[in-house]
C-alpha cells in the first residue's frame, strides 16, 4: 500500500483582506502584503499564490531592470521565510486596457497589451523560481453576445496560450475556469473547455487546469466531478478550495461550510487520485467574513485547512468493503445513509 499523501497548503495574500466588497468600503485596518508573508509558516502554509503585481507593484510603470530588482527582493524574502511560489497570474482585469477583455478584446492594441503583460508575468514567475502561470480569464467574455465573435475569441485565447508556451519552454499554464463574473457570460466556463484548449495547444503536456470549488458550483456542476475529469486527463495543476451558498456571486466561503458532503467528495477524489504526491498544493481561496473584527484576520484560512484535514481522515477511515457490498447490492439508499453517518460521526 502506498504511503498516504502529506498535503501542502497555499493561499494568496489577497485572502488576508480588509473586508471591502462591491457594496461597502474596508472594515478592518490595512495589513500590508510584506507583513503577510511572515504569517504563512506559523499558520501551516508553505505556498504563496501571486498575481504579477503582488510581486511587482505598479508593474506597468517599471522598466525591465526595475522589475528584475523587485523580483530578486521577493525571491529573497520567500527563501528567508522558507516559502514556495505556487504560481503567478497576470492581473489583467484591473487595467483600463482590458475593459472589453484582454486576449479577446475587439481592440488589437488592447490585445497586444494583454499579451505583453502576460509574457512579462512569465518572466516574473521564472525570476522568483516559479514554474506555473495561472490564467483566470476574468474579462474574457461579453456582456452581450453580439459584441464579439465567440469562435474568433476562442482562437485568440488559443493563440495567446501558444505564444506563452513559445516564450518559455518550461513554464506550465494553468487555466482557471469560471462561467461568469465579472462578465455576464465568460469564455472557458468549465474544466472541459480548458482541457480542450490544452489538447489544441502546441504543447498539451504543459497546459492544465486549476479548479475552484465556487466556480464549478456557479456553473451548476459538481466540483468533485470537475476535479475527477481533470485528473483523468492528468491535467489538474492545482485547486482553489472554498465553498458557495447557491448560484449567486462568487462568495469564497470557508471550505466545507455550505456543503460538507460536497467537500467530502472533493477530498475523496483528490485523495484517491494521489493528488499532492508530486508536490501539488491544496490551494485555498477563501475570504474572511466582512463582520470579522481584527487586523490581519486569518481564522478563515486555518479553519478551512482544519476542515480539509478532518475530511482527509474521514476519507481514509471510510469502510470501502461495506461500500462495495452496498454497491453490489445496488442499495444506494443504504450507501447514502452510511456516507452521511460517517461524515457526521454517527454510528
Amino acid at each position: 500500500m502506498s504511503k498516504p499523501t502529506t498535503y501542502r497548503f497555499s493561499f494568496g495574500p489577497w485572502n488576508i483582506s480588509e473586508g471591502a466588497d462591491p457594496f461597502g468600503p474596508e472594515v478592518r485596518p490595512v495589513f500590508p502584503h510584506e507583513k503577510k508573508y511572515a504569517l504563512y509558516k506559523p499558520l501551516g502554509f508553505d505556498g504563496v499564490q501571486f498575481h504579477d503585481d503582488d510581486v511587482v507593484p505598479n508593474i506597468d510603470d517599471l522598466t525591465p531592470a526595475q522589475i528584475s530588482k523587485q523580483c530578486a527582493k521577493v525571491k529573497k524574502m520567500l527563501d528567508n521565510q522558507g516559502l514556495v511560489p505556487e504560481f503567478v497570474a497576470p492581473r489583467l482585469w484591473f487595467a483600463p486596457q482590458t475593459v472589453d477583455g484582454g486576449y479577446t478584446a475587439n481592440s488589437a492594441k488592447d490585445r497586444r497589451y494583454a499579451l505583453e503583460r502576460t509574457l512579462r508575468t512569465i518572466d516574473v514567475a521564472r525570476e522568483i523560481g516559479c514554474g506555473a502561470v495561472v490564467l483566470w480569464l476574468a474579462r474574457e467574455g461579453s456582456y452581450i453576445r453580439e459584441s464579439k465573435n465567440a469562435r474568433i475569441a476562442y482562437q485568440r485565447i488559443l493563440e495567446t496560450i501558444n505564444a506563452m508556451l513559445a516564450h518559455d519552454k518550461d513554464i506550465e499554464i494553468w487555466i482557471e475556469p469560471k462561467p461568469n463574473e465579472p462578465t455576464d457570460a465568460a469564455y472557458v466556463p468549465t474544466i472541459g473547455h480548458a482541457v480542450a484548449l490544452a489538447y489544441a495547444s502546441s504543447d498539451p503536456k504543459r497546459v492544465k487546469g486549476l479548479i475552484e470549488t465556487a466556480h464549478a458550483l456557479l456553473a451548476g456542476l459538481d466540483a468533485s466531478d470537475e476535479m475527477a475529469f481533470a485528473l483523468a486527463h492528468d491535467k489538474l495543476g492545482s485547486v482553489h478550495l472554498n465553498d458557495q451558498n447557491g448560484l449567486k456571486y462568487d462568495q469564497d466561503k470557508n471550505f466545507g461550510t455550505a456543503n460538507l458532503r460536497g467537500a467530502f467528495n472533493q477530498v475523496r477524489v483528490l485523495e484517491e487520485a494521489g493528488y499532492g504526491s508530486k508536490g501539488e498544493f491544496i490551494g485555498l481561496d477563501v475570504k474572511a467574513m466582512r463582520t470579522q473584527k481584527g487586523k490581519g484576520v486569518t481564522s478563515h484560512l486555518t479553519g478551512s485547512k482544519e476542515l480539509f484535514l478532518h475530511l482527509v481522515n474521514k476519507v481514509r477511515s471510510w469502510d470501502r468493503k461495506l461500500e462495495q457490498q452496498m454497491i453490489d447490492a445496488r442499495d444506494y439508499e443504504a450507501l447514502e445513509l452510511a456516507v452521511m453517518k460517517h461524515i457526521m460521526g454517527v454510528r
